[in-house]
């Protein structure tokens, strides 16, 4: 009972941001009401809702109610749905991930931050965010200042992507929906980006730019485990042999995803009942926009301005490299 009554003023917050946002989204129909659920929520955590008794619900509907999107999402799509991104999609986050990986690497060392900071950046953009950096933080050793500060400069980064993606494949691909979700699910930093750019297109972006992103989750394994092998050492090369003892590697695919594939399998073999799947999908929509008012909830322009120009700029330049990345990647595959 002490848990929910913490959670509860920062989820009723989210949830009537949310509702609000829906309404006026009756009224701009061509903006969505993911945008409004964000800016709203921005607005409101940066003036009078910016108060401690609201992180913790905040925190539960930014991640939580997320997760349970997700695998309720499995509900309303087929295996045959998801392997329509096909060898090409899988590729593409592959190749995506690794040079997002190695530029990001390059940028942070060029701009004189260190070796450890420099890896949580990697998986923070490559992989899925927050989450990401808190499972390799335990293997590259990092310290709760270089996890915080890498936390927010990926989140404001993202932020700003999930804006800006859906109006360069609008111009690009008329919103095509393969390519756009490819940008979208490819590129985005966390699955609450995702899911929130993709809304600002359509549904069915929303649900296969969601497969491209849980691709990329799934490497977060290989990512974790090509960590455990790197020389942390700032005067070593970053794969020069390592004394001592060899980082322990605990790293999983996410209960959601696994979730969210056995849904798909039930759904795919057609004893769902139609009522259910469409149930599925409406609840999965409201936990987005809930989800949505918590991000914008939680960005907070002190820690940006905190944070300065220059892990700012770390931000920008691999956004910047991880869109170039993608807009090529995706001229070659899914032309």
């Amino acid at each position: 009972m002490n848990k929910i009554k913490e959670l509860l003023p920062g989820f009723i917050v989210c949830l009537v941001i949310g509702l609000l946002a829906q309404q006026i989204a009756k009224i701009f129909p061509s903006i969505g009401a993911a945008l409004f659920a964000i800016g709203i929520g921005m607005l409101a955590g940066n003036t009078f809702l910016n108060k401690e008794i609201f992180n913790i619900g905040t925190k539960f509907s930014e991640s939580k109610l997320l997760e349970y999107s997700i695998v309720l999402t499995g509900l309303t799509l087929h295996l045959a749905d998801i392997m329509g991104i096909g060898f090409n999609g899988v590729g593409f986050i592959a190749i995506q991930m690794t040079l997002t990986i190695t530029v990001c690497y390059l940028i942070g060392r060029k701009l004189g931050f260190a070796k450890k900071f420099s890896l949580l950046m990697c998986a923070g953009n490559a992989v899925c965010g927050s989450s990401a950096i808190g499972t390799v933080a335990p293997i590259v050793d990092a310290d709760s200042k270089d996890k915080g500060i890498s936390i927010t400069i990926v989140n404001v980064t993202g932020t700003i992507l999930m804006v800006v993606l859906p109006i360069i494949t609008g111009l690009l691909y008329n919103h095509e929906t393969l390519r756009t979700s490819a940008m979208i699910g490819g590129t985005l930093q966390s699955i609450g980006q995702v899911i929130a750019s993709a809304v600002m297109v359509n549904g069915e972006v929303v649900e296969f730019a969601t497969i491209f992103k849980i691709v990329r989750i799934i490497f977060v394994v290989a990512v974790a485990l090509m960590y455990a092998r790197m020389n942390l050492d700032d005067d070593q090369p970053l794969f020069a042999k390592k004394t001592g003892m060899a980082a322990k590697v605990k790293a999983k695919v996410p209960w959601f995803v696994i979730g969210f594939f056995i849904f798909s399998i039930v759904n795919s073999t057609g004893i769902v009942p139609a009522g259910l799947s469409a149930g599925a999908k409406m609840i999965s929509s409201q936990f987005e926009i809930i989800a949505l008012a918590a991000i914008g909830m939680r960005v907070k322009f002190k820690d940006l301005i905190k944070e300065g120009p220059k892990a700012m700029l770390y931000g920008c330049l691999t956004g910047t490299s991880q869109i170039i990345f993608a807009l090529i990647l995706i001229a070659i595959l899914f032309h």
